[in-house]
């Protein structure tokens, strides 16, 4: 990105994946960036993630936000990572996680290269500190 961009709000491509149905906190979390500043793109439920990668290349993010509470978390990230990397993202995109999540995920996820994990029970100002952490070294 150039340096012009960096005085641009952040661009966050919010995302419900696969056949989890339950988007409120994807909605609060949505609601947190954009009263912190960003620039909030949300997919909507039943998202693939051909989809959201789609949209977050479309878009000119700086991040996208994938709230999971369905279990399927170890599926559907690496499958994100892959199509990232596929379309040249992985690496200037910080990707990021939330929802419920066993420790153990936690830390595979973050090694594959997630940019962070918030938990489900992140305040709102947690998650905007956490994209802003994620992204600041991409910027």
């Amino acid at each position: 990105m150039m340096a012009a961009d960096a005085a641009r709000p952040l661009r966050v491509v919010i995302a419900k994946v696969g056949l989890d149905g339950h988007d409120r906190g994807a909605r609060i979390v949505a609601r947190a960036l954009r009263d912190a500043g960003m620039e909030v793109i949300y997919t909507g439920l039943h998202r693939r993630p051909e989809e959201v990668v789609h949209a977050a290349l479309q878009e000119d993010a700086d991040a996208i936000g994938v709230s999971i509470l369905s279990g399927a978390h170890m599926t559907l990230f690496p499958r994100l990572i892959a199509l990232m990397k596929e379309q040249g993202l992985w690496g200037e995109v910080a990707l990021i996680g939330g929802g419920v999540m066993p420790d153990e995920d936690v830390e595979q996820l973050l090694q594959m290269g997630v940019a962070g994990i918030v938990g489900q029970d992140a305040t709102p100002q947690e998650v905007v500190d956490a994209v802003r952490q994620a992204v600041r070294p991409r910027r």
